[in-house]
């Protein structure tokens, strides 16, 4: 099939089921995966994972990347900073620990679990925000809930300069230091450079004002970060998320007449468009294609096994941190089930666990399963707890 024609289907299909979805509260990227689930070759077999969609899902991803720093709020970890960190490592650590556990259990080599556990620790801040925007929550949950998963998204980063490594065979322990120093060299130099320029120089704020300029300096800096993120041998979509996110301390920047909030908001509202709407689904479509395990090899009971760490992990890891500052047993359930979804970064690194060779098919299937349960469930058991509190 011609893959112009080829798009054009997936993306239909994959709108109009995101539409229906939606009805129901659904989070699009269920829909999205579904869709190349179902057109994909494990269902209909009539789009195949080309070349040319694989391209266009990259670059899906870059913006994805970008689009979820610039949607970052850095000050918000402020608020509650020693929480945050410790309840995002809390629950990082957790949902490693019960992931790794889980697969070697089931036989799989210790470097796959490795990778599972790396997976799983991750949380969806897409799936976090949402659930907050359609419940009313204290707040302190609500700023230990989005700083905790900002802090996740930074963990995540430096999990994927792990993942990077781990797919070029470099493992041992001198190699993950070098990669740690590596890594906290270029979030603390590009966190110190956009200080001094996207807040306190003079100049930018000529770039700002001109929305198509501003528009395309991001583009380049995105461009530019990841590919000096490569070169140093990290991954392109942490070159690609720093640039949002030092773009995004623009919100920081003292300006009387307020004209840098308004174009970074102009700016994220004109990307959001093109991205939501054509990159970003494409990137999820092309995952939901790559699903095409045998059917002999999707364990029932590892999945169930799998979903019961994924999420308990994030409960009972969450939960401890927000109890060592003694906060009271229902907040510490709340932020423990609203950190329990999955989503975007998980399936970033699943993608390269699969291209790589690290995981096979059926871990793939097994964990893109468990993203999409954990997106389901996630809002669906905040809402209980919500009624739960209330009464």
């Amino acid at each position: 099939m011609n893959y112009i024609l080829g798009i054009s289907i997936l993306l239909v299909f994959a709108k109009s089921l995101e539409w229906l979805l939606e009805k129901k509260d659904i989070h699009p990227i269920l829909a999205h995966i579904t869709t190349g689930i179902i057109l994909g070759p494990f269902v209909l077999d009539l789009v195949s994972p080309s070349e040319q969609l694989k391209v266009l899902s990259e670059f899906g991803l870059l913006m994805m990347m970008l689009y979820m720093g610039l949607t970052s709020n850095f000050s918000a970890i402020a608020q509650n900073t020693q929480k945050a960190l410790v309840v995002a490592s809390f629950g990082v650590a957790f949902s490693f620990i019960l992931g790794y556990l889980t697969v070697r259990a089931f036989g799989f080599p210790f470097v796959a679990a490795i990778f599972v556990g790396v997976t799983l620790g991750n949380t969806a801040i897409e799936v976090t925000s949402g659930v907050l925007v359609k419940e009313r929550v204290g707040r302190l949950v609500s700023s230990v809930l989005m700083g905790a998963a900002f802090a996740d998204d930074i963990i995540a980063v430096y999990l994927i300069g792990v993942v990077t490594a781990m797919t070029k065979g470099s493992l041992d322990l001198i190699s993950i230091v070098l990669l740690t120093l590596k890594i906290a060299l270029f979030l603390v130099a590009t966190l110190l450079i956009s200080e001094f320029v996207f807040k306190r120089s003079h100049w930018f704020y000529a770039v700002v004002r001109n929305l198509n300029v501003f528009f395309t300096f991001t583009i380049i800096l995105t461009f530019a970060l990841a590919v000096i993120a490569e070169e140093i041998g990290l991954n392109q979509i942490i070159g690609a998320y720093l640039a949002g996110l030092t773009i995004s301390r623009l919100r920081e920047r003292k300006d009387p007449l307020v004209v840098s909030k308004i174009k970074l908001n102009e700016l994220i509202n004109d990307l959001q468009v093109v991205l939501t709407e054509f990159f970003i689904p494409l990137f999820f479509i092309y995952v939901g294609l790559m699903f095409n395990p045998p059917l002999e090899k999707v364990s029932i009971p590892l999945i169930l096994a799998l979903y019961a760490s994924a999420v308990l992990g994030k409960l009972i890891g969450c939960s401890l941190g927000m109890k060592l500052f003694r906060a009271s047993w229902s907040d510490a359930i709340l932020v423990g089930i609203g950190m329990g979804g999955r989503g975007s970064l998980e399936l970033a690194i699943l993608k390269f666990g699969l291209e790589s060779g690290i995981i096979d098919q059926s871990l793939f299937a097994t964990i893109i399963i468990i993203s999409m349960l954990t997106a389901l469930t996630t809002p669906i058991f905040f809402k209980h707890a919500i009624k739960k509190v209330k009464k």
